[in-house]
């Protein structure tokens, strides 16, 4: 298809190589060889009248032009996408759609291991694939190769539709042949004990250690940082250390491992965890229904007055 003379097939080739800004690596994604997508540059550099992107050094550096064509052209796309190609009559039960989420491995253990067992009975040829939160997430969400991205409330990108999940909150874990703990912690004894917390990314950013500096200006003594929350309570055992972690992850490995959840000696705020999506996704029938079977699983367990990690554990 051509429009003012522009084939509309090469609108993707140029997301493709404005994103990768290498051509080796946009002709993977374009399922493409390097000398095709070299020459399908070249008819983009012609109808544009732009280099669009040239070679600095051993890397390829975009145009002032071609930044300025970025994001509009992602917006035709995913226009396109949502309003034409997207079907206004759907059958989950037959459908092969691949949904792309961002999510934490603690809300995979204690939401969306049930959820997508429940969509795999319903409708088995949908897929999934998991990606962690991080800056690329966020670059990956506002460019719409994200589906959906479910994370705290503070994380949140302005500008687009978003819902909340539940509420969750943090709570003291140790292990359960930890003689010197009672029922409670106190501040001091919390301050005393060895901790165990999780970092993410390059500069291993830690989950609560900046709020405790805002609210009570000390920092607690880590002992042992790990990279993801479903480690937390796995190297508390055998230890005398303590971990502070959310609710329903603590009592589904409370199942499972001799552990003891405690009330923290401070007042932690309740964390909202939120589900959000690019807007172009907004009237998508596909992607509504799978925002849909998230929100009513957690509903279903609301009214059943059961927690989520509860529902795992007894499925």
């Amino acid at each position: 298809m051509r429009f003012h003379h522009l084939d509309l097939n090469l609108l993707v080739a140029l997301d493709v190589l404005l994103d990768e800004q290498n051509i080796t690596r946009a002709a993977e994604r374009l399922h493409m060889t390097q000398s095709a997508t070299s020459g399908v540059l070249g008819r983009l550099r012609k109808y544009f009248e732009d280099d669009l992107l040239v070679q600095v050094g051993r890397t390829m550096q975009p145009t002032p032009y071609a930044l300025e064509l970025a994001k509009p052209v992602r917006e035709v796309l995913l226009t396109i996408r949502s309003s034409i190609t997207a079907k206004p009559v759907f059958d989950p039960a037959s459908s092969k759609r691949h949904f792309r989420l961002i999510t934490s491995d603690y809300l995979i253990s204690v939401l969306f291991a049930q959820v997508i067992q429940r969509i795999y009975q319903a409708a088995p040829g949908i897929t999934f694939e998991m990606h962690p939160p991080g800056e690329q997430g966020v670059e990956m969400t506002l460019r719409g190769e994200i589906d959906l991205m479910i994370v705290p409330e503070r994380y949140l990108i302005e500008g687009h539709p978003s819902q909340l999940l539940f509420e969750e909150e943090h709570v003291c874990v140790v292990w359960s042949g930890n003689t010197a703990v009672g029922e409670s912690l106190t501040l001091e004894q919390y301050m005393d004990m060895g901790h165990i917390s999780v970092g993410f990314g390059r500069s291993r950013q830690l989950s609560i250690e900046d709020w405790f500096m805002s609210q009570y200006g000390f920092k607690r003594r880590l002992e042992v940082i790990t990279n993801d929350f479903n480690t937390l309570p796995q190297l508390l055992v055998g230890t005398h250390r303590v971990a502070t972690m959310h609710r329903r992850l603590a009592e589904l490995y409370s199942h499972y491992l001799p552990l003891r959840i405690l009330p923290p000696p401070v007042k932690i705020p309740v964390m909202r965890e939120i589900m959000q999506w690019h807007r172009s996704m907004d009237g998508d029938p596909m992607h509504r229904w799978l925002r849909e079977t998230v929100r009513e699983f957690i509903q279903t367990l609301d009214q059943a007055g059961g927690q989520v990690s509860q529902a795992l554990v007894l499925s």
